[in-house]
Parts: structure tokens; C-alpha cells; sequence
């Protein structure tokens, strides 16, 4: 055996690949790690948005705002409402003074001084007291969820990037209508860090190919090799190609490559 082909066996030996996979190489297909249309998940008029394409985007960043003036002002009125101290600071007062008149009344009564009645009115009074201020923390409880309900539908006419990623298209503009209908999106973003390249495989080298294997991947632009990691391997084929697929994930942190090219891919080569 000479010493050229003792290499590649001893490379492949080490990365666990089979020595003819060194041998071949595939055309793939680079693509976005997830590509997502935004729409607003209530319907409003646009005021902003905030993003352009080819923008990048950091994962909740604000990228359109809608008109939300009667939202807020709801907003402030159950924050008033949730904040206010009258009525349970009153019922609080007036149970504390029922208490003490009913103390009152019993030591009267115990010394002959006031009727059994009067008594009996005294701790009706304190009941009814008591019954004011759960009354009182119950309402109180009600505006505080109010509050909350409110500031929640305020958020919705806010509407944040899902993930880091790159701003592909953008559909509308400020005055028009958003829809929650899923055939009105406002923008679409592609993660493009890490990508995916996706390759299809010959049915006779199924299981030569293993999750973990380092592989080379040369796209068309730019010019370079890349290194990417398989992460899946198909296990149902395609019966009328004779194929299975099989997805890499290639770091991409400067955004130097660009999701929809072409490129080849040799795994275990340098």
C-alpha cells in the first residue's frame, strides 16, 4: 500500500468516518435556520416599523409598534383603580372601631349595664365589618388583575423579534391595517446563525454517515471552506430517488454566508 493511500485511511480512521467518504463529495444546499413571517396577533393600524430589509435583529427587539392609544389610557384607568387605598383604608376603620365598641358592649353586659340586644347589635356590627373589608381586598384584587389584563394588551400592540436574525422582507408600512390573518404578514426574518446545509445521500451509504462528524463545506460565494457538524440523519429514505437526507449546522457569527447558496460538501476532508 503506498503512502498515499495510507492518509486517508488513517484521517478517516480518526474522525470515525469510512475511508470513501473522503472521496466524495455532494452539491447541498445552504438555508436559514428558521425563516419566520411576522404578523400581529391582534388587528390595530401600524405606527412604526421599526426595521428595514437587510436589517439585523437581536431577539426581542421591537420591530412594529401599533396604534395603542385606547389601550394605554385603559391602562392607566385600572392602575388608578388598582392603586387606590380609600376604600380599604374606610373598611379597615370601621372594623377596627366595630371591634373595639363590641369589647365595650361586652364588659357593659357583663356588668348589667346594657342588654343582651345591645350585644348581640355590637358583634352584628363587627360582621358586618369584617364582611366590608374582604369585600374591599376583593375589589381590590379584581383592579389588580384588571391592571395586568391591561398591560398584557397593551404588550400585543408591541410586536418583538423572536430570535437574532436578518430582516428578509417587510410587507407593510405605517397607517396601513394589520391582520391576524395568516395571509397578511408585516415582515419576514431569517435566523441565518447557525445555518443549515442540507445534502442528499446516495440509499447504499446509509449508516456511513453518523450525528457528530465534522464535514468541509465549500459554497458557491463566498469563496472558502467552512466547517459544519452533521446534527441529523434521516431514517426514513426516499423510495423513488433512492436517497435520504442529511442536515448540517454550520456556524455562521459574522453573517459572512449567505443562506440560499449552493456549495459541495466532503465529509471528513480538509
Amino acid at each position: 500500500m503506498t503512502s498515499r493511500t495510507l492518509v486517508p485511511a488513517f484521517l478517516a480512521c480518526a474522525l470515525s468516518v469510512p475511508a470513501w467518504v473522503f472521496a466524495s463529495e455532494y452539491d447541498c444546499l445552504i438555508e436559514a435556520r428558521q425563516t419566520v413571517e411576522i404578523r400581529s396577533p391582534v388587528e390595530g393600524l401600524i405606527d412604526q416599523v421599526h426595521v428595514k430589509r437587510g436589517d439585523t435583529v437581536r431577539k426581542g427587539q421591537v420591530l412594529v409598534t401599533l396604534e395603542s392609544g385606547a389601550e394605554r389610557a385603559a391602562a392607566d384607568l385600572a392602575r388608578s383603580k388598582a392603586t387606590m387605598e380609600g376604600s380599604l383604608k374606610a373598611a379597615e376603620s370601621r372594623l377596627d372601631f366595630a371591634r373595639k365598641k363590641e369589647e365595650r358592649t361586652l364588659e357593659l353586659f357583663k356588668q348589667n349595664f346594657v342588654s343582651a340586644g345591645a350585644l348581640d347589635e355590637a358583634r352584628t356590627q363587627r360582621e358586618l365589618a369584617e364582611s366590608e373589608l374582604r369585600e374591599a381586598r376583593e375589589n381590590r384584587r379584581l383592579n389588580e388583575l384588571e391592571l395586568k389584563r391591561s398591560e398584557e394588551v397593551v404588550k400585543l400592540r408591541t410586536i418583538r423579534s423572536p430570535f437574532d436574525g436578518v430582516v428578509v422582507e417587510r410587507y407593510q408600512s405605517p397607517g396601513e391595517f394589520a391582520s391576524t390573518n395568516v395571509k397578511n404578514p408585516i415582515i419576514k426574518i431569517a435566523e441565518v446563525n447557525p445555518l443549515h446545509v442540507e445534502v442528499v445521500i446516495p440509499a447504499n451509504q446509509f449508516g456511513k454517515i453518523r450525528k457528530g462528524v465534522v464535514a468541509s463545506v465549500r459554497p458557491e460565494a463566498p469563496n472558502g471552506v467552512f466547517k459544519a457538524t452533521v446534527t441529523t440523519v434521516d431514517t426514513v429514505m426516499d423510495a423513488a430517488s433512492g436517497t435520504f437526507g442529511v442536515r448540517l449546522e454550520l456556524p455562521n457569527p459574522g453573517l459572512q454566508i449567505p443562506a440560499g447558496a449552493k456549495c459541495k460538501v466532503t465529509f471528513g476532508g480538509k
